[in-house]
């Protein structure tokens, strides 16, 4: 069965919501995307049955429990992990890479040295920073060519050796939208004996997160990215997350996860987690192959959503290279398409990047400009200084009415 939008964008409230008889268009989606109805369903159930902390002798809290340990079980099979103990919540990626990172430091030693690249978000550059400032590290940088917007495998290789126990890497860029060789990268920097941790947030929305074909040792993403509540995830190796000293308050249970699950969670975050996973659920049975198993049935949702998004961001890019002065700031030859998500980041020459966004956003057309943390990616192409890039980001719920649209805008 072909991939249905109107069925999709059904499953979104907030699709039908309008400003002055404006129906909103959201392409900010890599800053965050709008939830789906299981989503809410899930969050107002728990807030109406079973809105209490863990551990308690009745059964609210017994049904929090259950909800907290299916909800791991879920993540994991979103990822390929095998092991729902290895999944990590927290209130985002960065602040769950802040978090390990301090307990990653205190296995290092001064002239030790990590790796660090110009493509990641911010939250995947400066907890390395910290740790490397706090433990006496030395830090080498990983390089992009602005010609290419890729890594080059052999500035990789100079800047690894046998003193490198970590590199921090980002999956898919939140700027240029490249998706990055994590299999190789991962190769290599094993080779050499060293951690990879991956920051996932911007290519788990779009395609299979399969963590053991990866071979990472720690990866990273985020709910609000992939149609659920502001919640973060970590998946890491048991016996890596069991041989660090987690930072927590004493009376924390020392078993995974909860020994690295500070304080009380989100429970209903999860809860509406779980629900974004089972909206997945929903794409891969009522659309595609299905399967018995859950990873089936979500495997079989992103083969889905990968091919409808891929062909709206080559009607994206193919439309912002016919307006004159539109420069794209990543890949853009239809052989490429496979290698990007569908995260756009444009110059037009003449306009302040938030002058366009405030075009658009009259238009009710809803795009970010600036750096959005990604502030090496914007540094490298020379364009802090003249605000950045406008950043049109599409999902699973755009449509090329919403593209077209756009375009007619910024053609104006």
């Amino acid at each position: 069965m072909p991939y249905d939008i109107l069925s999709v964008r059904s499953e979104f409230p907030s699709l039908s919501v309008t400003d002055s008889g404006k129906r909103r268009v959201y392409f900010d989606n890599p800053g965050g995307t709008q939830v789906a109805k299981r989503v809410i369903t899930r969050m107002t159930d728990y807030f109406t049955t079973m809105n209490t902390n863990g551990g308690g002798a009745f059964i609210t809290s017994r049904l929090s429990d259950a909800l907290v340990d299916e909800t791991h079980a879920a993540l994991a099979d979103l990822v390929g992990a095998t092991d729902p103990d290895e999944i990590i919540f927290g209130q985002n990626m960065t602040t769950l890479t802040l978090h390990v990172s301090r307990s990653i430091g205190n296995t290092l030693s001064k002239g030790d040295e990590i790796v660090v690249t110009r493509m990641d978000h911010d939250a995947n550059i400066s907890p390395w920073l910290l740790m490397a400032q706090d433990h006496g590290l030395t830090v080498r940088w990983l390089d992009f060519s602005p010609d290419t917007y890729r890594y080059d495998m052999e500035s990789l290789a100079s800047v690894l050796n046998s003193k490198t126990k970590l590199i921090a890497v980002n999956y898919a860029s939140n700027a240029t939208g490249t998706v990055n060789d994590i299999k190789t990268i991962t190769r290599m920097a094993h080779e050499v004996g060293a951690l990879v941790f991956v920051d996932s947030v911007q290519f788990t929305p779009h395609f299979t997160t399969d963590v053991v074909d990866l071979d990472c040792d720690f990866l990273a993403c985020s709910a609000y990215k992939f149609y659920g509540p502001h919640q973060g995830m970590l998946w890491g190796r048991r016996h890596l997350l069991e041989g660090l000293k987690p930072y927590k308050v004493r009376p924390a249970s020392n078993a995974l996860p909860h020994s690295y699950e500070t304080g009380t969670q989100s429970h209903e975050g999860m809860a509406g987690t779980l629900g974004a996973i089972e909206h997945l659920e929903w794409i891969g049975t009522s659309m595609g192959s299905g399967g018995l198993s859950r990873r089936a049935r979500i495997v079989s949702a992103f083969d889905l959503i990968a091919k409808y998004e891929q062909k709206l961001c080559t009607r994206l890019i193919g439309g912002l290279q016919s307006i004159p002065g539109v420069v794209v700031h990543g890949l853009t030859a239809a052989e490429d398409m496979k290698d990007r998500v569908p995260t756009v980041a444009l110059t037009k020459k003449g306009h302040h990047p938030r002058q366009l966004a405030e075009l658009l956003g009259g238009a009710n057309i809803f795009v970010w400009d600036g750096h959005y943390y990604a502030i090496e990616v914007v540094n490298r192409l020379g364009l802090m200084d003249s605000g950045g890039m406008l950043r049109i980001g599409l999902g699973q719920y755009n449509t090329e009415e919403e593209v077209d649209a756009l375009l007619n805008c910024l053609d104006s």
